[in-house]
C-alpha cells in the first residue's frame, strides 16, 4: 500500500502488537455430520465475507470443544482468515452466530484486535480490501503452505483515530446491509421462479383435468400433447475454425461464454469474429427463434444449457462447442420450449447422459430423444410471459446489486486511504 501522503492524524502500523491470532483443530476423521457445535473451514467462507451456515457443515463433539480444544473457539466480532488451501486469504466477519458454540478447524485463523486501538470491523474491511488482499497474497508460501501467523502480524495498515475507524466501518456496513437485502430478494425470486417453472411447465394455467404422461413421467393437463424433440426441430453443430481465423474480421460468433445469462436470451456482449466465408442462407447463420445448447463444457453442470437467439443487427454464427436446434413446427413458441429445456428435470436428464473425459459433451442424439410437452400455442405464450417477467425482476435486482458493489469498492478505496475523510465526527471515543 503506497501513499504519497499520509492523512493528518493517521499512522501506518504493523498488526503485530495489536492483534491476537488463533488457529483451530478438528476431530479425528474430519468431524461429524450432525451435532450442536459446527467446525468452520475455508469452504464455509464466501467471497463476500459471510460464513456459510448450511447443511454441509461438519460438527465436533461437546467433549472435544469443552476439554480438548484450547483455542479456535469463535466469538461474535471475530475476523476469520483462511490460512491454506484453495481459498487461502479469504476473510470473513462473524456478524452473528446461529449456534450457541462454534469453532474453526486447522485451516482457518481467528484474528482478534486490541479494541482500544483497532476497531475489529474496520480491520476486517481493510483485510478484505484490495490493500489488505495484496499484502496477504504477497505472503503466500505456495497454495499448500498458505500463510502463517507471522505473515498476518507483519501486515501494515493505515490507521485513523478510533472514532474515525468506527465511522468508516459503519458506512461500509450500511452498504453491506443493502447488498444483503438485494441478495435476499434475488434468492426469494429464484425460489419463486423455480416453483413457477415446476408448476406452469407441467400443470399449465387454469386446468382442472389431468392425465398421466408415460413419456414425461408426470401428470399434464388433459388438453396437452407430447412430442419428440426430433419431430419439431432439426439440429446442427457449430463451426470449427483455426485459432488464427479468430480476430477482428469476419462473421460475429456466439461462444459458450455468451450462453449463461440469467434470462433465456443470449448475452451478446464480447462477441468475437471468425474470418470464414458463409453464405447468407447457410445453416450456420442463426435465425430468430433458434435455440442453442452448450455441447461441450469443462464443468459437467454447464453442458446442455439452453439459450434463445432473439435476432441481431448483423449475421451471427455459432462455434463448434454449441448445437443449434431450429424449430420447424409453428405450434411451438420458442421461449416456452427454452424455459422447458431449462427445467431441473430436463437438465438433470441431459447431464446424466453427457459423456465426460476431460470435458462433458452432449450429442444431437441426446437432444432428439427428448420428449416435450405441447400446450396450445396461446398457453405457451402466456407461460413464457409469466416466466419472462420473473427473469426481468431478477435481472433488475442483479443490476442493483452490481451498483451497490461498485459503490462499496469506491468507498473502500476512498475511506481506507483517507482520500475522503468522514465528516462531522465526534472525536470522543464512545
Amino acid at each position: 500500500m503506497i501513499l504519497s501522503k499520509i492523512p493528518e492524524g493517521w499512522n501506518i502500523v504493523e498488526l503485530d502488537n495489536f492483534v491476537e491470532i488463533e488457529t483451530g483443530k478438528r476431530v479425528k476423521g474430519g468431524g461429524l455430520s450432525e451435532g450442536k457445535i459446527p467446525s468452520i473451514g475455508g469452504e464455509h467462507i464466501k467471497n463476500n465475507g459471510q460464513i456459510i451456515w448450511d447443511n454441509k457443515l461438519k460438527f465436533i463433539p461437546e467433549e472435544f470443544y469443552d476439554h480438548i480444544l484450547k483455542q479456535g473457539k469463535i466469538k461474535l466480532g471475530d475476523i476469520l482468515i483462511v490460512k491454506d488451501g484453495a481459498t487461502t486469504g479469504k476473510v470473513a466477519f462473524v456478524e452473528y452466530l446461529p449456534y450457541e458454540k462454534a469453532a474453526i478447524n486447522e485451516h482457518v485463523f481467528i484474528v482478534r484486535t486490541n479494541k482500544n486501538i483497532i476497531h475489529n470491523k474496520f480491520l476486517y474491511y481493510f483485510l478484505s480490501s484490495k490493500f489488505g488482499q495484496q499484502q496477504i497474497k504477497l505472503k503466500f508460501h505456495g497454495m499448500i503452505g498458505g500463510i502463517k501467523k507471522e505473515d498476518i502480524k507483519s501486515i501494515k495498515i493505515l490507521l485513523p483515530p478510533l472514532p474515525e475507524q468506527k465511522k468508516i466501518a459503519e458506512i461500509l456496513s450500511t452498504v453491506d446491509k443493502a447488498i444483503e437485502k438485494v441478495d435476499e430478494i434475488i434468492a426469494k425470486t429464484k425460489r419463486l421462479k423455480k416453483g413457477l417453472m415446476q408448476r406452469l411447465l407441467t400443470k399449465g394455467i387454469g386446468h382442472e383435468e389431468f392425465k398421466y404422461s408415460e413419456e414425461l413421467g408426470c401428470e399434464i393437463p388433459k388438453e396437452w400433447g407430447v412430442v419428440k424433440f426430433e419431430n419439431i426441430a432439426n439440429f446442427k453443430n457449430g463451426i470449427n475454425f483455426r485459432k488464427e481465423q479468430k480476430g477482428s474480421k469476419g462473421i460475429l460468433t456466439i461462444d459458450v461464454l455468451n450462453m449463461y445469462g440469467q434470462e433465456i436470451e443470449l448475452d451478446y456482449n464480447n462477441l468475437y469474429r471468425v474470418n470464414i466465408n458463409l453464405n447468407d442462407d447457410s445453416e450456420y447463420i442463426l435465425k430468430k427463434g433458434d435455440i442453442l445448447f452448450v455441447r461441450s463444457s469443462l464443468k459437467r453442470e454447464g453442458s446442455a444449457w439452453a439459450t434463445l437467439f432473439t435476432g441481431y443487427k448483423e449475421p451471427v454464427t455459432f462455434c463448434g462447442f454449441l448445437i443449434r436446434a431450429r424449430l420447424k413446427d409453428t405450434r411451438i413458441f420458442p421461449p416456452f420450449i427454452t424455459y422447458y429445456l431449462r427445467t431441473e428435470k430436463v437438465r438433470n436428464k441431459l447431464i446424466s447422459i453427457s459423456g465426460q473425459v476431460t470435458i462433458s459433451n452432449i450429442s444431437q442424439e441426446s437432444l432428439r430423444s427428448l420428449k416435450i410437452p405441447l400446450p396450445p400455442l396461446q398457453e405457451q405464450q402466456k407461460i413464457a410471459e409469466i416466466l419472462s417477467t420473473v427473469d426481468k425482476k431478477l435481472e433488475l435486482e442483479k443490476k442493483r446489486k452490481e451498483k451497490f458493489e461498485r459503490v462499496k469498492r469506491g468507498l473502500m478505496n476512498d475511506l481506507l486511504t483517507g482520500k475522503k475523510r468522514v465528516k462531522n465526527l465526534n472525536l470522543e471515543d464512545d
